[in-house]
């Protein structure tokens, strides 16, 4: 498994993007309430935390491109200022971060409700104006007949790399007075789609 980075787990995140379209001619559609993107960092060496993104869209067409929008400004870290000082150095104020995969939805047709399926995707994340590639295993069951539930199957680690975010990580740890932020954090995520028209 590759190394990707940190919004783009986030992102990476529903890339996985359940690709079960079993007969519904409309596609499947992200419930962003029930959808969620976790990553963690390490400061200092031994102190980890965690973090989330919530707001999240995105929708799955009949012919299995998924498409997943997370709304950077949903970044919860726990600490107010560490929120803030994210958004303007690291995601440059930027809106969103895309994922976009093209699922083979035969891998997925037939499943019936409860069964499950893991497999691994492909796809591309784009965050500020860098496309970057990600790979994922993801574990996908059916909850019933109109919702799918898609999560990580295994850890996944991103680095600060791929998506050239490495200056705004440095001026977070200039600001917060810190010792290290490490440049590879885990990520995982909890995505709940359901059936119904995609989004154009």
């Amino acid at each position: 498994m590759r190394n990707f980075k940190l919004p783009a787990a986030a992102i990476v995140i529903g890339l996985g993007t359940a690709a079960f379209a079993d007969g519904h001619a409309g596609g499947w559609v992200l419930n962003g309430e029930q959808s969620v993107v976790s990553f963690g960092s390490i400061k200092n060496d031994d102190t980890g935390e965690a973090h989330t993104f919530s707001g999240l869209t995105g929708s799955v067409s009949p012919d299995g491109m998924a498409s997943v929008e997370i709304d950077l400004n949903s970044l919860e870290t726990n600490i107010d200022i560490r929120n803030e000082r994210m958004i303007e150095h690291v995601f440059k104020n930027a809106p969103s971060a895309t994922l976009k995969a093209q699922v083979d939805m035969a891998d997925f047709d037939g499943l019936a409700v409860g069964e499950s399926t893991v497999t691994e995707i492909d796809g591309d994340v784009v965050f500020l104006g860098v496309e970057a590639p990600v790979y994922m295993d993801v574990f996908v069951m059916r909850l019933d007949a109109e919702n799918v539930m898609v999560t990580t199957q295994s850890m996944m680690f991103i680095s600060t790399d791929e998506l050239e975010i490495n200056e705004g990580i440095d001026m977070l740890q200039e600001l917060a007075s810190l010792d290290s932020i490490t440049r590879t954090a885990p990520v995982s995520f909890r995505l709940m789609f359901s059936a119904g028209a995609t989004q154009s």
